[in-house]
């Protein structure tokens, strides 16, 4: 029974093992930005840049049908305009950061299921909502691995960086001025970048959930940095797995089984974590 359903599937079918690697390379890069999201204390703003890329994918769907290149190029340029946008408002007006960016994604979101009904079915707008990931095919899975692996690369250069400006940036600002800003813009770039990836399998709306939950999780049981990234990224790949496993056993959609299972990490991560213990906390009020 175990063998049928977690191993038969990916040593028999081709696009099962495909998908299968394709989500892991994605949730190693995606968890990783997740993690300093977290941090960041901007966790929601991979589900607004999320929505964001829809108008940029849909300008390329229009001009070039299902192009891989086209949708991905104007993904990626409608994400970073938002991105800057949004910025620029919440510096120039009253409004905060993420009030500006709720603003611009619900916009965005709402352009781009326009744009998209304008020419293409149902059928298309799902595909571009929520992924097909057992339709994946090699140029996708290559650009997938490109983005994971420049991504892992980048983080790994610049992570001493990183860590400086997600915990204390009014330092980094002192010692180099300049130096802030662009480390902002790069991870800006590598978010956008990972989730114009993830759209190719998972869809604008599903792609930060594999994003988002595995780190959230894995914050419930660790302290350290390093040991958070590892654990979010195992958690990531795990989810990808028996996502994958359940959709072929249940017959689900297989991106939002991954979600789901990701869902169920977090949840358990949140009751018995012991950085979370929820459910001994409730015990104890209980008695």
């Amino acid at each position: 029974m175990i063998w049928h359903l977690f191993f038969q599937p990916f040593i028999e079918f081709g696009f099962m093992r495909r998908a299968l690697v394709v989500c892991m390379a994605l949730s190693v890069s995606t968890t990783a930005l997740g993690v300093f999201l977290l941090l960041r204390r901007m966790s929601l703003m991979g589900d607004a840049l999320s929505h964001a890329i829809l108008p940029g994918v849909a300008v390329g769907y229009l001009l070039n049908g299902m192009s891989l290149l086209a949708m991905s190029i104007g993904g990626f340029v409608a994400g970073i305009t938002v991105a800057l946008v949004a910025g620029w408002v919440s510096r120039r007006t009253p409004l905060k950061e993420d009030a500006s960016f709720a603003g611009f994604y619900l916009g965005s979101l709402a352009l781009g299921v326009t744009l998209v009904s304008l020419r293409g079915s149902n059928v298309d707008l799902l595909h571009l909502l929520f992924g097909s990931i057992l339709a994946v095919d090699s140029d996708a899975a290559l650009f997938v691995a490109g983005v994971a692996s420049l991504t892992l690369i980048v983080l790994a250069v610049g992570y001493r960086g990183l860590v400086s400006e997600a915990f204390d940036s009014a330092f980094l600002q002192v010692n180099a001025s300049r130096l802030p800003g662009l480390l902002h813009g790069l991870f800006l770039a590598l978010l956008v970048l990972n989730l114009v990836a993830g759209f190719q399998v998972l869809g604008t709306l599903m792609a930060v959930g594999v994003m988002m939950l595995p780190a959230v999780a894995a914050r419930c049981w660790v302290r350290t940095l390093p040991a958070l990234l590892l654990l979010a990224a195992v958690t990531g790949a795990l989810c990808a797995w028996l996502g994958l496993s359940l959709s072929w056993m249940a017959g689900l959609p297989a991106g939002p089984a991954i979600v789901l299972t990701a869902s169920a990490v977090f949840f358990f991560s949140v009751l018995f974590g012991t950085r979370s213990g929820l459910a001994q906390s409730l015990r104890a009020l209980l008695t």
